[in-house]
């Protein structure tokens, strides 16, 4: 399926904003060259929704929306039909054609299946997996119960919880049980300074998990295209200095030009088994999650035979092109975007509408017994 037309949307109420702005931009540029008409839209920090005027640059949105930006809403229930309208008066605007979406969020309602609601209920078709799959990928206990649960290597992984210890001993890795693969992620010794950190730090206000921290473990990580059919890209690994306990946000983006110039191998030079079981592993989390699109699935090794799945992320910085160096880039985008063309929505409707409303009777018998 070609792609003539396409929008992107970026930004979000998310720690990882600012990371989504750069992403949306890149992906702009990508398609463009490509010959696809492009049109973006930023959700702002202040939950507003702006058409952005093409080839803008990271530092225009320092200050919010760039110059020249229009301002528009989302819209349910119109006459006109659901979807993104110019403001314009009480009612009035005009309905934007987007064509399919590609969603360049990372983190918060963008990725974890909120936004995602939004465009199944207004019937817009959009990258980024359906709203349960996202959920999924960003509940990192729930992700981590379906992966142990199918039998698949991983780490024990546990609610950090006020009223229950681990079932098992520090040093833990503390994580935001909804966030990101990088943001507010700590080591601690013990229990008790895992407790104080659901009280320090704003990136765990809806919940942590617990991993045992293993140093004898390294990041190694793969990306996954569902479209045109499913493939695993080859394996990275990237590199952290030797007095970093981690890979993390500063690693990926503060210190270098962002993840493709990141201090990496690629390919992982590692046992050829490792390589073959990560890829193996990377297709069954997608068979799992029912995640859909460019993923990128990561991993903990020790580089000869021991491999755990870490987490799934599944609108991805930079949506993973970087890992994708044999395949043009619009390529991947496209394959990506044809293939939410042909998304069902799930949104239902009534199996019998009216049968159970009519063997109701009263409300008030309904009641009976109850106080």
């Amino acid at each position: 399926m070609s792609v003539t037309k396409a929008t992107i949307v970026f930004g979000g109420p998310s720690a990882e904003h600012d990371i989504s702005i750069l992403t949306g931009l890149q992906a702009e540029r990508v398609l463009s060259g490509a010959g696809v008409e492009v049109t973006c839209l930023y959700w702002a920090r202040s939950d507003k929704w702006f058409l952005v005027p093409a080839k803008q640059e990271a530092r225009d949105f320092l200050g919010g929306e760039p110059k020249g930006s229009k301002a528009v809403e989302f819209r349910l229930g119109t006459e006109k039909g659901d979807g993104f309208y110019t403001v314009g008066g009480f009612g009035g605007g005009k309905r934007l054609e987007t064509g399919p979406i590609l969603s360049a969020f990372h983190g918060g309602a963008g990725e974890a299946g909120g936004i995602q609601w939004l465009f199944e209920l207004a019937g817009l078709k959009a990258t980024g997996a359906t709203p349960a799959s996202a959920a999924l990928g960003m509940d990192k206990l729930a992700f981590g119960a379906v992966m142990l649960n199918a039998g698949l290597p991983s780490l024990s992984r546990e609610l950090l919880s006020r009223y229950a210890a681990p079932s098992f001993e520090g040093p833990y890795i503390v994580k935001p049980r909804f966030g990101g693969s990088s943001i507010g992620i700590e080591v601690v010794d013990d229990y008790e300074t895992g407790l104080a950190l659901l009280n320090t730090s704003p990136h765990l206000r809806a919940g942590a998990v617990v991993e045992p921290y293993r140093p004898d473990l390294f990041d190694l990580n793969a990306s996954v295209r569902t479209a045109p059919e499913i493939a695993v890209s080859d394996v990275e690994r990237p590199l952290r200095s030797e007095e970093a306990k981690m890979y993390d946000y500063s690693a990926k983006y503060v210190h270098t030009d962002g993840l493709s110039s990141s201090p990496r191998e690629f390919p992982a030079q590692v046992e050829e088994s490792v390589t073959k079981q990560i890829k193996d592993l990377a297709v069954r989390v997608v068979e799992l999650t029912g995640l859909t699109g460019i993923l990128r699935i990561d991993f903990l090794s020790d580089g000869k035979g021991e491999v755990y799945i870490n987490e799934v992320n599944s609108i991805p910085g930079a949506l993973s092109l970087y890992l994708w160096p044999d395949t043009p880039a619009s390529e991947v985008l496209t394959s990506a975007i044809a293939e939410a063309e042909k998304h069902v929505p799930q949104v239902t409707r009534n199996f019998e509408e009216g049968v159970a409303l009519k063997a109701a009777g009263g409300i008030a018998g309904k009641l009976t017994g109850l106080s």
